[in-house]
């Protein structure tokens, strides 16, 4: 961790905290964060700037004087902002900064006036940055990834492995630049939408074919337009818009539905109307849209998984000294990480997190559980007391709202956070009730069951650590009638260690799993 430094004025600032800037074609976005334990980062604030940059006419080789004031009036905005915070800043200009003939102008200009140092990056540059940024936001170093962010000037895309990058490109189609060609002030008109999307897939002809045949397992998207498109894509089809977009998928099918429902409308104004549109974007949107369905249709990707992490991410994450943080352990270092911010006593969870999964190897099938469940169960036995925080009294449904809200959880989708959050919150004190508790009878069948199942384990498991001592070492399960949960002491207590306290603690907390199983469960002492 850097030192504290106190600056000219005598205000102590912080020398841990970063600053990315975006300076895209749509928008000026910054994203502030502080480094945290394990190199890791955690989000301060954001800012963001609709300012067009790219807005003049032509193939984006001028940046417009309107366009320039625009941009560093933002740069000064974001400048002021990040002092407040004694960040370090890196700013990073992509497409239309990149293409302009004048950028010079905004560059010094920005230096001058806003007191920000633009670095305009290549494409290939911006691509491995993207890479980077969704790294940290899905689990998905170790497998075979196909990856495109639509901008507001160019749509990049990069098949890796890990740190791997097989292939990266970056092509010169964007929201902005395919508005200003078939979609003018937003209107579609005649065969415009048949046109842009035989021109995108012609752009894509070249990257498809040095793609050849390489697969990929899961393909993501990243950027405000993916999003904006699944935001559509999910009213479409009444779902409610989640907290987070991260790890939100939606098929190839859904995608193209969109389009035709953005096409359909002939105007701008008219598009603002529709369900789930982002207003800000409704000009410009359906020129993203035919971008993402031509990827999908090009890549032969059924279904996309939203990224909320992109370039800005990229940009913090290449400022951490060495890149120590390892993404292949996403989920558990950012578990790890929100339940040493919360927890005094991080052993004790550690613990019965241990416990909890030992009960689940031998129980999940008479329970009815997936395997993947393994994994909620881990995070919400690991988080069960980062409540402790805010209270004691009430501490699990404190518990509950710091998982739901927090921003540290990396890797999981806003489904699974919810279920993790519920499984913490329900291992103590009353069991989850579809009349009593709104947050549990809004989930779906299926993961109801997952959430009873894994709190009904994890009270067990938080009962044989009672004492919060580690005493309990190992459970053995029989699945027989009575189901008998047999302990057994760590070796260095000596076999007879007497864990009576512990084995009625845990009997204590057996309802919840009797009622699943529908035999009685005891606890003993091998």
């Amino acid at each position: 961790m850097l030192a504290a430094r106190v600056d000219e004025s005598g205000r102590e600032g912080s020398s841990d905290v970063l600053a990315a800037i975006d300076i895209g074609t749509n928008s000026v976005h910054m994203v502030i964060a502080r480094i945290a334990a394990n190199d890791r980062f955690e989000v301060v604030t954001r800012q963001k700037e609709m300012v067009r940059l790219g807005s003049g006419q032509g193939e984006m080789k001028h940046l417009e004087a309107d366009a320039i004031d625009r941009g560093v009036a933002a740069l000064a905005r974001c400048r002021s902002l990040a002092d407040s915070f004694g960040a370090e800043i890196k700013a990073v200009a992509t497409s239309a900064v990149r293409e302009a003939r004048n950028a010079k102008e905004f560059t010094d200009r920005a230096l001058a006036e806003a007191g920000v140092e633009v670095n305009v990056i290549s494409g290939q540059e911006e691509a491995r940055l993207i890479h980077l940024g969704v790294l940290q936001a899905l689990p998905v170093f170790d497998q075979r990834l196909v990856l495109f962010d639509v901008g507001g000037g160019s749509t990049e895309v990069v098949f890796a492995t890990g740190l791997d990058e097989r292939l990266a490109r970056s092509l010169k189609v964007g929201s902005l630049r395919m508005t200003r060609r078939f979609f003018p002030d937003g209107l579609v008109e005649g065969d415009a939408l048949e046109r842009s999307r035989r021109y995108v897939a012609d752009r894509l002809a070249q990257t498809v074919h040095e793609a050849g045949d390489l697969a990929h397992d899961v393909a993501v998207a990243s950027s405000g337009t993916a999003e904006a498109v699944v935001a559509m894509a999910l009213a479409a089809s009444h779902e409610s818009v989640p907290q987070s977009f991260n790890g939100t998928v939606v098929t190839r099918r859904q995608i193209s539905e969109v389009v035709e429902s953005l096409a359909t409308v002939a105007t701008p104004e008219e598009r603002r109307k529709l369900p789930g549109v982002d207003p800000a974007r409704a000009d410009i949107l359906l020129g993203g849209a035919v971008i993402i369905e031509q990827v999908c249709k090009a890549f032969g990707i059924k279904e996309l998984t939203v990224s909320e992490y992109a370039l800005r991410e990229g940009v913090l994450f290449s400022m951490l000294e060495g890149n120590r943080v390892q993404l292949s352990d996403l989920r558990q270092s950012s578990v790890f990480h929100l339940m040493e911010l919360c927890d005094d006593g991080p052993d004790h969870s550690v613990h019965v997190e241990r416990l909890s999964l030992q009960l689940f190897d031998s129980l999940r099938k008479p329970l009815g559980l997936e395997r993947p469940a393994r994994d909620l169960l881990s995070a919400g036995a690991l988080l069960a007391n980062t409540g402790l925080f805010v209270a004691h009294s009430g501490h699990h449904k404190h518990s509950y709202y710091v998982i739901r809200n927090s921003e540290h959880l990396k890797g999981y989708t806003d489904r699974e956070i919810e279920m993790v959050a519920q499984i913490a919150r329900y291992h103590r004190k009353s069991p989850p009730s579809e009349d009593k508790h709104s947050e549990f009878a809004a989930l779906a069948e299926v993961d109801r069951a997952t959430v009873r199942g894994c709190a009904a384990i994890l009270r067990v498991a938080v009962g044989l650590d009672r004492n919060h001592d580690g005493a309990v070492a190992q459970v053995e399960v029989s699945k027989d009638d009575p189901v008998v949960i047999t302990v057994r002491p760590q070796d260095a207590l000596g076999p007879d260690h007497d864990l009576a306290f512990e084995c009625w603690s845990a009997n204590e907390r057996t309802a919840l799993l009797a009622s699943l199983l529908g035999v009685t469960v005891e606890v003993r002492q091998a």
